[in-house]
């Protein structure tokens, strides 16, 4: 027993290494050295929070109205440069450049090129009013000073990151310079590739290093980051874990299904799949261990839920607010459509348990609490919704009252009243016993009690709803979001443990504050060592987004995609998904997603627009960022599954294998909400997003029962093909619809304006269109626009920006000769030029709907009986092998 004990001490410690190496640096020097990177970190996360804060602005007008000249408002350029800054410097202390380098001191040449390479990322800011005056002409000073700050960023990128990053963006580099001498005639042939273009665009303007990606870490991710460090310190991460355990812990399967919702949780304050394994894997696997799942299994529930925490709204990892500025769209509204395919996602994961737990015959740890009939848990958990919901119009109500009596002093009676709050719940926290870290190596007999264990840790609720309330109510900038967030869990680490203390008459207050202070400043270092990889992945990827703006990589690429997938798009979906699992053996989340994105995203638009499937932006971005994180658990690099393999004692590649197979399902999504939007919520009213979501889980757990070959006992194999056609309906029901009620009419091209004149507003109108595109070449494209409001059909043509001529010619067109109607006018920004129409294009057909067509919702009846009917057959055999 002693043995095993220290082994298993031995492979936490290998554990704890590996998320150190991987985020935040394996060095751990002593001295002096040790304090200059621990304060380095905390003047970063100061200089964050700052910078996130509306201080400044506050602060400006008091100097402004003093009559002082000083500028303290640091604008989006300057605090690019000093978050990059930090990240260079901190990346060459805490980083080795080898293993074999030293990890307890700094060499010297480290030290240098940490400092350079920190003055050199400032140097934006230092030369500012030069660099402006000679703007788009970098001299040779500029251009030696982007050629150093580039090795070094590159080299600070293979410590922190590995070396495939660093190859992608050399390449990038490589063909940035020597794709000017290609012949004129070769598909990737460019003019854009002297040194001077090369440097202006990566060093000294905002298109390449210090670009969208490096602002989205400055601007978003480093307060979530840090918000994530400073709740995990506080103590959320274990509470979040006990309370899953002690809810879900008693079910068939239990610890497995309590360790699903233990890492969706901890995926809201940890956006590293490998930190959430360890977090939560030390703890969860050896208890699936214990009610029977094998090493490989419990290893790879951890994982694929430990990486779907990436997926998991509001936070989503670094990805997501790269997203919002590529598709300009309001953070909320992004939550808003990736909420469905990740529930569906983790649904789906607490079936597979669930059916393991089946197969296998396993059953839950024994519980402390009385069980309660089902009938009073489902009323107990309506009856929390209803009481949250009204709270929700309540508080809605109250601050929209108190903007409008009070607007000057609303913001300090919010404040009051959250301290008020805090201290409420603090005392009813009081009454029950803290939560204790538990020894992953002493075996847990019974589970924790619920009540007192959610009631142990309610405050930490309280900066979340913040979170989340400014974000999806407020509709603040995330950023700022953030920032209040983490004011809250400030509040929170330095005084929760002298209220607890007064509450319970403990005592020993200035130990209790000086605790929490220490807890405070380790989560400032903890947030700003943990953002190091994450900012310089972003410059670093700002390189190749750099490159393919200089060079139009993208459109080129565009041509050499359509022609591998033959202008399929599923086809070409395949390959994109192939493509992001291949970098993602090499590349962080973050980095993948704006490679594959910046380089794929408008080809899938533009081969769907050409194929008829109208793609919106969104659907494509998370299509990308889906695969992106699939490479955390894809064998053989999947560095999820080896640490989760370190926990379980089990084979790694095994592990991944069988994780990858669990998260299938997170696989098959991304590929149905390109098909199908209303997964994504788009454009659907509140019923018809009640009725997708629960068709949706149904369609997932019976594509689950079907790959994990059981539903209520045992599939026969025609049982599986049963449950794969049933979640195809359900998933994809207009596909089957069409055939039975056609959804879409086509009318010839002159006919387009009577159309347009009886058609109800709103209603899609799809036209099939010919023309040349930007770089010569002829395409065909569809392209959908919505029938304006309007008294004739030229005057709603003309509100969707098109002018018609009809040139009283005849084309053919799927052998049929049709009269040539070509597009006149396109007015600048409106509907029709955005859907991609053009002057002298011609329109080849047009689409409308039929009236009195079936919805496709109807589908789902059909299914929904075949599906009852499978269940019965098989509850009915499975009574019979029971008797």
């Amino acid at each position: 027993m002693t043995s095993v004990t220290k082994q298993n001490t031995v492979d936490l410690d290998d554990l704890q290494d590996m998320v150190a190496s991987n985020d935040s640096g394996g060095r751990n020097p002593y001295g002096i050295s040790k304090y200059i990177i621990i304060w380095t970190a905390i003047a970063w996360s100061l200089f964050q929070i700052y910078y996130a804060s509306p201080f400044p602005f506050w602060l400006q007008e008091a100097i402004k109205s003093l009559g002082w000249g000083i500028n303290v408002v640091v604008d989006d350029t300057k605090a690019r440069s000093i978050h990059l800054a930090f990240a260079i410097f901190l990346a060459y202390l805490s980083y080795p450049a080898f293993k074999r380098s030293p990890k307890q001191h700094i060499p010297v040449i480290d030290w240098i090129f940490a400092v350079v390479g920190a003055v050199l990322c400032l140097y934006p800011i230092i030369f500012y009013n030069e660099l402006v005056t000679r703007f788009g002409a970098p001299n040779t000073q500029d251009i030696i000073v982007g050629i150093i700050g580039i090795l070094l960023l590159l080299e600070g990128t293979r410590r922190s990151l590995g070396l495939p990053l660093v190859v992608i963006a050399i390449v990038f580099l490589l063909y940035n310079y020597y794709g000017q001498f290609f012949p004129s005639n070769w598909l990737v042939s460019h003019r854009t590739g002297t040194l001077s273009h090369i440097i202006n665009q990566q060093w000294v303007t905002t298109e390449g290093v210090f670009g969208v990606a490096l602002g989205v870490s400055t601007k978003y991710v480093f307060l979530f980051v840090l918000f994530g460090a400073l709740l995990d310190k506080a103590g959320a991460g274990n509470y979040f874990i006990k309370t899953a355990f002690a809810y879900l812990g008693h079910l068939r399967g239990g610890p497995a299904k309590a360790a699903v919702v233990a890492s969706g949780l901890t995926g809201l304050i940890s956006g590293s799949s490998i930190a959430n394994v360890v977090t939560t894997g030390t703890f969860t696997i050896p208890m699936m261990k214990r009610v029977g799942f094998s090493a490989e299994k419990a290893g790879a529930v951890e994982v694929a839920s430990s990486v779907n925490g990436q997926i998991m709204p509001p936070v989503m990892g670094a990805a997501a607010f790269l997203m919002i500025e590529y598709i300009n769209m309001p953070y909320n509204e992004l939550i808003t459509h990736a909420f469905l395919p990740a529930v569906i996602s983790y649904i789906a994961l607490v079936y597979i348990v669930h059916l393991e737990a089946c197969k296998l015959n396993l059953q839950g740890l024994p519980r402390q609490d009385v069980a309660r009939p089902w009938v009073v848990t489902v009323l107990r958990t309506l009856s929390t919704f209803i009481i949250i919901c009204l709270l929700y119009f309540a508080v809605d109500f109250g601050l929209g009252w108190l903007k409008v009596v009070t607007p000057d002093f609303a913001f300090t009676i919010v404040c009051v009243l959250l301290a008020i709050i805090y201290v409420l719940l603090l005392y009813r926290v009081s009454t029950f016993p803290d939560l204790e870290v538990d020894d992953p190596n002493q075996e847990v007999v019974v589970l924790p009690k619920a009540k007192p264990t959610v009631n142990a840790g309610l405050h930490f609720l309280l900066p979340v709803v913040i979170l989340i309330w400014c974000l999806m109510v407020e509709r603040l900038s995330p950023g700022l979001s953030a920032f209040w967030g983490t004011i809250a869990l400030t509040v929170i680490l330095l005084t929760q443990r002298p209220l607890l203390a007064y509450f319970r008459k403990q005592g020993g207050y200035a130990e209790h504050l000086k605790q929490g202070l220490q807890e405070l400043i380790n989560g400032l270092e903890t947030g700003a060592r943990n953002m190091i990889g994450i900012g310089i992945a972003t410059a670093t990827a700002g390189i190749i987004v750099g490159v393919v703006a200089l060079t139009g990589f993208g459109v080129q690429l565009s041509s050499i995609i359509e022609l591998f997938s033959m202008g399929n798009i599923l086809l070409m979906l395949i390959l994109v998904a192939m493509f992001s699992l291949i970098l993602g053996m090499g590349l962080p989340t973050t980095a993948n997603y704006i490679v594959v994105s910046s380089l794929m995203a408008g080809v899938i638009v533009e081969v769907g627009r050409q194929n008829g499937l109208i793609v919106p932006l969104i659907a494509v971005h998370l299509f990308v960022f889906y695969f992106g994180i699939m490479a955390d658990v894809t064998p053989p690099v999947g560095l999820a599954s080896f640490a989760a393999a370190a926990v379980s004692g089990g084979n790694p590649i095994k592990t991944g294998m069988v994780a990858f197979f669990y998260s299938m399902r997170t696989a098959l999504l991304p590929f149905l909400f390109i098909f199908n939007t209303d997964l994504l919520l788009l454009n659907v009213d509140f019923f018809h997003a009640v009725l997708i979501f629960f068709v949706a889980v149904i369609a997932m757990f019976s594509f689950t029962a079907a790959t994990m070959g059981w539903f209520m006992t045992k599939n026969k194999w025609w049982e599986t093909i049963v449950l794969l056609l049933v979640a195809f309906m359900l998933f994809r029901p207009g596909f089957f619809m069409e055939y039975v009620s056609p959804s879409q009419r086509h009318i010839q091209p002159d006919h387009l304006v009577e159309q347009v004149a009886h058609s109800p507003v709103g209603e899609p109108v799809m036209l099939k269109v010919s023309g040349i595109n930007p770089y010569g070449k002829p395409i065909e494209f569809y392209a959908e626009l919505k029938v304006p409001a309007g008294e004739t059909g030229e005057e709603r043509l003309q509100k969707m920006g098109l002018t018609l001529l009809a040139t009283g010619e005849k084309i053919e067109v799927d052998g049929e000769q049709i009269n040539k109607i070509i597009i006149d006018n396109v007015e600048i920004d409106s509907p029709a030029a955005k859907a991609n129409l053009n002057w002298d294009q011609v329109i080849l057909d047009v689409s409308v709907p039929v009236k009195g067509a079936l919805n496709k919702e109807w589908m789902f009846i059909p299914a929904l009986i075949i599906l009852g009917g499978l269940a019965w057959n098989q509850r009915r055999r499975k009574a019979k092998e029971e008797k």
